[in-house]
């Protein structure tokens, strides 16, 4: 292939995951409606945006994946060369974990996301901010989620229901005993944990769709005890008033969104470090061990 016509794949590949992303984040990016005085705003330039970065990212993605496959091409043939072998000329590992293998690849892509991640929010608007706060949420319960239906093999239907009761949890402490965001927080997670071990208990020993079942129950039994408790929890109304998270200092709406996002993201870190040593651990091995029993 001459250099002409690799770079005009690196084109296409990089037009194609450009656009594809254009369209993704259009009714984030682009929309902007305001309730208050019923109009909406168009940005286009924010699409403009990620089209221009998609596109940039995705060509370089495609160089180093390529120089990568040549570089372990050339070291095969040398080899093969050397001891007289007919192993296959192949080219390369073209996976992410072998471009990120080089030192000179992963260190510069690293430190950019980094500093993509941490200026964000100074970017776009806290409304942005807000949308992809919630994002990093359900990415937590999505990496939780993996250990027990990735890691445990094991049907469970209701898992959203800790995450339910931990919220719950947070919002009442608020409401009846006046607790702060960093003292109802740890508070709030440890009542879902407190609920999971409840459960976990009894059904311990159900597989499949036995288990599948008990865990629907129980994430709909929680969602009606939530909706009809309305003297308690306040019913489908919600809680309101919660106040922001604050840092010392009171912080405006948009700053406390900032400072939401920031918490989510080493949240974020933190349960997929979590997740890795767990990985290698007695309990992810058990869990392992009980998914391929199965």
């Amino acid at each position: 292939m001459t250099r002409m016509n690799k770079y005009m794949n690196y084109f296409r590949t990089s037009l194609l995951s450009a656009g594809w992303l254009m369209i993704l984040t259009f009714p984030i990016m682009v929309i902007k409606v305001n309730t208050i005085a019923a109009t909406v705003k168009w940005r286009w330039m924010n699409l403009v945006y990620v089209g221009i970065f998609s596109f940039i990212l995705t060509w370089l993605w495609c160089y180093f994946i390529d120089r990568k496959g040549q570089t372990s091409s050339g070291l095969s043939s040398d080899t093969a060369a050397a001891d007289g072998s007919d192993r296959p000329k192949g080219v390369g590992i073209r996976n992410f974990r072998a471009v990120l293998s080089r030192r000179q690849v992963r260190v510069p892509m690293l430190a950019g996301i980094g500093i993509l991640v941490i200026l964000f929010p100074l970017m776009v608007s806290f409304y942005q901010v807000g949308i992809i706060t919630s994002a990093l949420m359900f990415v937590i319960l999505g990496l939780g989620l993996n250990i027990v239906i990735g890691y445990g093999g094991l049907l469970h239907l209701g898992y959203a229901a800790f995450y339910a009761v931990g919220a719950y949890n947070y919002g009442l402490l608020y409401l009846y005993l006046g607790l702060s965001f960093w003292a109802a927080l740890p508070l709030g997670a440890l009542s879902g944990m407190v609920f999971g071990l409840l459960i976990g208990i009894p059904v311990l020993r159900l597989r499949g769709d036995y288990l599948a079942i008990v865990t629907l129950a129980f994430g709909e039994i929680t969602r009606l005890v939530l909706e009809n408790l309305s003297g308690f929890t306040k019913g489908p109304e919600g809680i309101a008033q919660i106040p922001r998270p604050e840092f010392f200092i009171k912080l405006s709406l948009q700053n406390a969104t900032a400072y939401l996002y920031y918490i989510a993201i080493a949240m974020v870190i933190l349960t997929i470090f979590i997740i890795r040593r767990l990985e290698d651990s007695r309990i992810g091995r058990a869990l392992e061990a009980m998914r391929e029993d199965d």
